[in-house]
């Protein structure tokens, strides 16, 4: 008896499903243009979330702000600034040489979430093990994508001035 009620039910349900489907197509072209469109929460949902389509094993772009990270060495010592940087999702964050080169940016591939490092390294242009190339002269730049990354901190270094204490991290949001 169950069952019957349910194939009833079904079966009711798709009757009405292609009902509404054969009226639409007969109807005038405004009728049309209103099935075609997408719910006003689907667009919402989309603009609010942008979501870029890239082949696997692809450099994600920048989408967002991109934000300048100063390396300096002077009498002060060897620093990022700022050395905190608060970020979002598509954001990029471009290295510049001021001082005290060479320096290289070393992201600490154990320290950051294991969903994103592949993505990371991949994002990085002209590097190798999460390691820019080295900059040696006065404003040089290195700019890296945060696209498809994974909320979470993202440590760094410049690896020749680490000895130094030249440290930083990236706080994605």
């Amino acid at each position: 008896m169950r069952s019957l009620a349910l194939a009833f039910f079904a079966t009711a349900l798709s009757l009405t499903a292609c009902g509404g489907r054969e009226g639409s197509s007969s109807d005038s072209g405004s009728s049309a243009k209103s099935a075609d469109a997408v719910p006003p929460a689907a667009v919402t949902s989309e603009a609010a979330a942008p979501r870029i389509d890239v082949a696997p094993g692809t450099a994600v772009p920048i989408t967002g702000a991109i934000i300048e990270v100063k390396m300096i060495g002077d009498t002060k010592g060897y620093r990022f600034e700022p050395q905190h940087v608060a970020a979002r999702v598509g954001d990029g964050v471009k290295f510049v040489v001021i001082s005290g080169g060479p320096h290289e940016i070393a992201f600490d591939l154990d320290a950051i979430p294991a969903e994103s490092r592949t993505q990371l390294q991949i994002n990085m242009p002209n590097s190798e093990n999460g390691r820019s190339p080295l900059l040696t002269a006065s404003q040089e730049t290195w700019t890296v994508s945060l696209g498809g990354l994974k909320p979470g901190r993202y440590p760094f270094v410049s690896t020749p001035r680490l000895p130094q204490g030249m440290k930083g991290e990236i706080e994605l949001q």
